[in-house]
């Protein structure tokens, strides 16, 4: 386990269970402060059910979440991207007929303080708020190399730079803790490594963490300080990538077979 500070995310013993189907069983694992933690398993794992009760999509029965060392168990969906908690999903989840820079604009603004009333009265500091919105979307397109769709709907542009809109809309929203949920699914080899090098230049530059649920096993291998492998709901092992990479439990999840 990590100590103090080192740790953002503790995960502990949570349990899910759907009627008679256990999802999770017990899982707990630390994730620590600034580092790229991959969370890797078979088809059924239960890594997005995981994803899912961080995002405080799905209750879980027993266990308990702490995010700087505080519980986030009974955090509301919405107040998740107020205490830095940003992700994307497998499937995009964006707005297709609003244009990129208002797809990212709405994670600038899950941020923002301004109640209903200070919107409808325009008061002082309700321009001034979406002044810096506007600032932060044109930063994060920037960033991203998506200033030149910034008025295009998004839904209209090509598969790999709808999933920058989508990384573009987590990262507005200022994240300490950023959840990719299976980023390279559909990417091309090119994209594939442009991820890799965006997501530990995220981690490197701006101190964000990121917690990986994906498929592509170099990718995870290549970008990942920490690893964490599930199988049929129970954590199997965890530790450094070349750790994982030879660890009996994780070979026989994914071949099936003893380890040579």
């Amino acid at each position: 386990m990590i100590e103090g500070s080192d740790c953002l995310l503790a995960v502990k013993g949570i349990t899910v269970r759907f009627g008679g189907i256990v999802a999770l069983d017990g899982v707990s694992f630390d994730v620590p402060r600034n580092k790229v933690c991959g969370l890797i398993g078979p088809n059924g794992a239960g890594k997005t059910t995981l994803f899912n009760c961080l995002s405080r999509l799905y209750a879980y029965q027993e266990g308990d979440l702490l995010f700087e060392g505080r519980s986030i168990t009974h955090t509301p969906v919405h107040q998740m991207a107020t205490i830095g908690i940003g992700r994307t999903f497998q499937n995009l989840a964006m707005f297709k007929t609003m244009s990129v820079r208002q797809n990212v604009m709405v994670g600038a603004h899950a941020r923002s303080s301004s109640g209903f009333v200070a919107n409808m009265l325009k008061l002082g500091h309700v321009k001034q708020e979406a002044e810096q919105m506007h600032e932060r979307a044109d930063e994060v397109m920037q960033y991203l190399k998506l200033t030149d769709y910034a008025d295009r709907p998004a839904g209209e542009l090509p598969f790999g730079i709808q999933k920058r809109v989508e990384f573009g809309r987590a990262l507005a929203s200022q994240p300490k803790l950023l959840l990719l949920d299976e980023p390279a699914a559909g990417l091309n080899h090119e994209e594939l490594h442009d991820l890799g090098e965006l997501i530990k230049d995220v981690r490197d530059r701006m101190g964000i963490t990121v917690l990986l649920v994906e498929h592509h096993m170099s990718l995870v291998m290549s970008v990942s300080d920490w690893i964490v492998a599930l199988n049929f709901g129970k954590k199997i092992a965890e530790g450094t990538p070349e750790h994982i990479q030879k660890h009996p439990e994780v070979i026989r999840a994914y071949l099936g077979g003893e380890a040579a």
